[in-house]
């Protein structure tokens, strides 16, 4: 069987192409190219250009690979910050071109989906770590349309019986090892890639947006996870579904929390550059602290973390770096 990969030419999509690849398994890759690489997608994987929420399209694409019975969505907008000022921008794109394609799903018969949720679906929790049961009251735009996506994928179970897992994940950091794929944004908004530019010279100095917050440095603390281990939960995701398990929703994360001025710490420790940092003010719609509870995605999912250090994590982030200070643009 095939999975089809939506937003596969992204950050963390392009991640779980190439790890599906060395799965075994066969990925069917659409992606629009708005924010993905083509350069970034393995060239063994079947690709396709186009936007998720054009139904025609969509139908063509499943049509000509019958063999898939699974998708594994990535395909939305992300950015925070964005999202609070162009929150119509966030709901059209992501909450619409769910819909559409689970309305595709249903007509060609298609009964599994693993989709990329978000922490930012909690809001401000009222402890840590933060398990799947807690309230999830988004502050900002991009978690809220998450949260519609999740509501909206469980009424189509009760209403289709396409079964999905929501994975709810924390910050991703970290590359393919060897340095040939990793994040590549325009601009980037990221901390740790932020960070490893100001070791590679690109940017003077970090801004470390808030000193003020209820953590012990007063700067965010958020859990870190890398890419590939985000690519076996989703992969485990989909055999979990294959099985004939119901829909549920799993926290990913390392259950450690780091700071910002922790993360620039190590940073150093890792790359041995100076990376000069500033304080500035707050950006809207930032919780003060987000570390995820991943006891239920251990347990039922059988998910074992193999980046479990925040070092090693950033020496893989710093190999794509300090290779590609470019990005994607010094593949072309």
């Amino acid at each position: 069987m095939a999975i089809m990969v939506l937003g596969g030419a992204g950050y963390i999509g392009s991640h779980m192409v190439d790890w599906l690849l060395d799965y075994g398994e066969e990925p069917v890759v659409v992606d629009n190219l708005v924010t993905g690489h083509r350069a970034a997608v393995n060239p063994k994987a079947k690709f396709y250009e186009g936007d998720v929420a054009d139904k025609d399209f969509m139908r063509r694409v499943f049509k000509e690979n019958p063999d898939v019975d699974a998708v594994i969505h990535f395909a939305a907008y992300s950015l925070v910050g964005e999202s609070m000022g162009k929150p119509l921008k966030y709901f059209d794109n992501n909450v619409t071109g769910l819909i559409r394609l689970l309305e595709v799903m249903k007509e060609v018969g298609v009964k599994r989906l693993v989709f990329s949720s978000s922490a930012a679906t909690y809001g401000i929790p009222d402890h840590m770590p933060i398990k799947e049961t807690d309230p999830q009251n988004p502050i900002n735009p991009y978690g809220e349309s998450k949260l519609i996506m999740e509501k909206i994928m469980k009424w189509a179970d009760e209403a289709y019986g396409i079964k999905y897992v929501a994975l709810r994940y924390f910050n991703v950091a970290g590359a393919k090892p060897d340095g040939s794929i990793g994040e590549d944004h325009n601009p980037e908004t990221h901390l740790m890639p932020i960070i490893l530019q100001v070791a590679e010279g690109k940017r003077d100095k970090l801004q470390v947006y808030g000193d003020d917050y209820d953590t012990p440095d007063g700067t965010n603390i958020r859990d870190y996870v890398h890419p590939f281990d985000l690519a076996a939960a989703h992969m485990l995701a989909v055999k979990y579904l294959r099985e004939g398990h119901d829909s549920d929703a799993f926290n990913l994360g390392s259950a450690t929390g780091f700071s910002n001025l922790e993360m620039l710490k190590a940073a150093r420790e890792v790359t041995g550059k100076e990376i000069p940092a500033e304080i500035a003010g707050r950006r809207g719609g930032d919780p003060d602290s987000l570390v995820a509870a991943s006891d239920k995605a251990r347990k039922v999912l059988g998910w074992k973390p193999e980046y479990d250090d925040v070092h090693k994590i950033i020496e893989t982030a710093w190999a794509w770096h300090s290779t590609h200070p470019n990005g994607y643009d010094d593949q072309k």
